[in-house]
């Protein structure tokens, strides 16, 4: 059977004067491949833009509600900077030594094969990215309409409408242009970054003022016992989650092997200290009791100390949410291409558009799942099944890295960490996967059983020879491949042609 992309695009016609040409796209001198547009700014904008989502504006208690005190919470958003930055560092070798795009994914296949990454994918799919999203883009929805409803719940209709228009813009962005994207991603996070700065400067002008009652003594009432204290640092490096976001596009950068690490070192450490001092500039001014009961302490913050520029709070609160989305789209849907292009997922996936080169089906597919998570009414419930998931995987990742030192020594690696920071960084994963099925045993369960039913899709889709699989799935994948690259004019990118996929070679 002629492979799906050959349908459309090895056609052949005849010219006036007899000759041959290639239909669409096939005679042009451009290198058919998604293009290198992504700088070291646009990097450090998607690594900040991701990382800092609306939860330091809406709630940052979960860290203070378990520590228990002012004091201790900074400690351990410090701490949890710090673990967060030796993760990032290992991505660092992980993207410069597998220069491909798809992060965790696209390293637990290299180290540990075919199956152990498709269970990644399948978790993704299903529930990691389109759970994300659609919470982030309700979230933005509700901020946008707040200032119409001020004072009592905003239609559950229209909430979820904004939401959907919020995504279906957003995927139309990235699909005409890779630098529409980066440039929606530059702009909206120095929006929430400024937002932040004005928080963190009324904060130092009441500390100037002398107003730090409540910083006095800031170790009062601190936490001892070590399973409370443990459930703030989850919270903490929960909020730092995110920086593998540029992981995702290393194919796309410019230069990856030097603005990859180096987006990632400017990265963290402005992270680090926003979170910091956000924290502080909240400390001063609300009490303990106001921080645990808010609903959106930004809000709460911009009430008691901006008087008539408080809307600007909401405001910021959405415009983070609208960066962060946009981040999340853009990384899902080069995972959803990745895995395509590895035989993981439908042939279709894998297109890039002939003249964008954007992959649009992904990112179609991206989107569409997401508007189908937001039809779920208790969408913010699945957000529980998948923490043990995610920091399974990403621990997995890293414990690849320790693999491949030992399985290739003479791989090429511009950058090589001491193996301490891996090693240390997996001990914090094993925590994080270990605390979730403690605390919430029932969600992490159902989370795992979500992961592990992709196992048929697996033996049928991956596993089984080509000649043995179900002909109505291979006749469907045929189809809809010939269909979406009529519809959308896409086509097969070199890359796919030039490399022989990972996970033909697992087999």
């Amino acid at each position: 059977m002629p492979l799906p992309w050959r349908i459309c695009y090895n056609k052949k016609s005849k010219t006036k004067n007899g000759k041959a040409e290639m239909d669409n796209v096939a005679d042009t001198s451009e290198k058919m491949q998604m293009k290198k547009e992504i700088t070291l700014l646009n990097g450090v904008s998607l690594i900040v833009g991701n990382m800092i989502g609306s939860g330091i504006f809406v709630s940052p208690r979960g860290v203070l509600m378990y520590s228990a005190s002012y004091g201790l919470s900074l400690v351990i958003w410090a701490l949890g900077g710090m673990f967060s930055l030796f993760g990032a560092l290992c991505y660092a070798e992980l993207g410069t030594s597998i220069v491909k795009s798809g992060a965790s994914y696209a390293y637990i296949l290299e180290a540990f094969g075919a199956f152990v990454a498709f269970i990644r994918l399948w978790s993704s799919l299903l529930i990691i990215e389109p759970t994300t999203q659609a919470v982030i883009a309700i979230t933005f929805a509700n901020y946008i309409v707040q200032p119409i409803f001020p004072h009592c719940e905003p239609p559950y209709d229209a909430v979820r409408l904004i939401a959907a228009a919020c995504v279906c813009s957003l995927t139309f962005i990235n699909c005409v242009n890779v630098k529409w994207g980066t440039r929606v991603q530059d702009v909206f996070t120095y929006a929430k970054v400024m937002a932040l700065i004005l928080v963190i400067s009324v904060g130092l002008y009441k500390i100037g003022k002398g107003e730090t009652e409540h910083l006095r003594s800031p170790f009062e009432g601190s936490a001892t016992n070590p399973g409370m204290i443990a459930l703030a640092l989850y919270s903490a490096l929960f909020s730092y989650s995110g920086w593998d976001t540029l992981n995702y596009v290393t194919e796309e950068m410019q230069n990856p092997e030097r603005n990859l690490p180096l987006s990632i070192a400017i990265s963290m450490p402005i992270v680090t200290i926003i979170y910091l001092l956000t924290n502080i500039a909240y400390y001063v001014v609300l009490d303990m009791s106001a921080l645990l009961t808010s609903d959106a302490v930004a809000v709460t913050f911009g009430s008691e100390t901006l008087s008539y520029a408080k809307w600007i709070i909401p405001i910021a609160v959405a415009m983070s949410c609208y960066s962060g989305l946009n981040s999340s789209i853009i990384a899902a849907s080069r995972l959803f291409y990745v895995g395509a292009r590895e035989g993981h997922l439908p042939d279709s996936l894998s297109l890039i558009h002939a003249k964008r080169f954007t992959p649009v089906p992904a990112l179609l597919f991206n989107g569409l799942m997401t508007l189908l998570y937001l039809l779920v009414e208790d969408v913010f419930l699945l957000i529980n099944y998948y923490c043990f998931n995610y920091w399974l995987f990403v621990g997995l990742s890293i414990a690849g890295l320790i693999y491949l030192r030992y399985t290739q020594p003479h791989r090429s690696r511009p950058i090589k960490l001491n193996l301490f920071f891996p090693i240390v960084y997996c001990l914090c994963s094993l925590f994080l996967v270990i605390v979730p099925l403690y605390s919430d045993t029932i969600n992490s369960l159902i989370g795992i059983g979500i992961a592990l039913s992709g196992i048929p899709a697996y033996y049928l889709g991956v596993y089984l020879p080509a000649e043995k699989r179900p002909k109505c799935l291979q006749w469907l994948s045929v189809t809809t491949t010939k269909y979406i690259q009529m519809l959308f004019y896409c086509a097969l990118s070199d890359l796919d042609i030039d490399m022989e996929p990972t996970a033909a070679k697992s087999k």
